[in-house]
């Protein structure tokens, strides 16, 4: 974890607290991390998710990779250094999120499976759900309306994740969707029923 460079730094804390929150809300903060290919339908399954439970009274939001990288990110490119520090950036802001009692889903490629346990750390436990979005290269990229991964092959895109860039699996997340079996009406479903299991659309007592 990174230290601020500047040492006259004090935390202020508030005056609310995330079970005060919470109940204001009727849920649970959570970050929801999304992670697979390019392709693979993370963004799709997120957008999904945020709808139907912003239809049902929650509060919710989605970070979207290309989305933060019109802004927080935009200095940010695509080397293991940069992809490290774009996925650090946005685990700090899912934080936010989560203290302010958002159930946030966030939809990155986060490729190295380190930058992904940082985030979990970050977070701490129950606030942290992995969430698997398997699908093969095959799948990917019939699925690229965008061209990337022809591009990709191309050589006109370096350090494209799956082509010439590594992609780390998750080893042990918390939900594993299969989109290359599963509409995405399936794998939004499988994401409401977690929560909904789990407690974060109810508050606590």
């Amino acid at each position: 974890m990174q230290t601020p460079k500047s040492r006259h730094l004090t935390w202020q804390p508030g005056h609310v607290t995330r079970a005060e929150r919470a109940r204001t809300l009727g849920q649970r903060g959570v970050t929801v991390w999304l992670t697979g290919l390019s392709g693979s339908g993370k963004s799709t399954i997120a957008i999904g998710v945020e709808k139907l439970l912003v239809e049902s009274g929650h509060t919710a939001y989605v970070l979207d990779g290309d989305n933060v990288r019109h802004g927080l990110n935009k200095n940010l490119g695509f080397s293991p250094a940069d992809r490290t520090e774009n996925i650090r950036r946005v685990g700090e802001v899912a934080k936010l999120f989560t203290d302010a009692g958002v159930i946030v889903l966030t939809s990155f490629i986060s490729p190295y499976r380190t930058d992904r346990d940082a985030v979990r750390a970050l977070l701490g436990p129950g606030d942290f759900i992995e969430v698997y979005v398997s699908a093969s290269l095959e799948t990917c990229e019939s699925r690229d309306v965008k061209g990337l991964y022809q591009k990709a092959r191309a050589g006109q895109i370096p350090e494209f994740t799956g082509i010439s860039a590594p992609y780390e699996a998750p080893e042990q997340p918390e939900l594993v969707l299969d989109t290359g079996r599963q509409t995405v009406e399936e794998s939004v479903g499988e994401v409401l029923r977690y929560l909904e299991e789990k407690g974060y659309l109810t508050s606590p007592a």
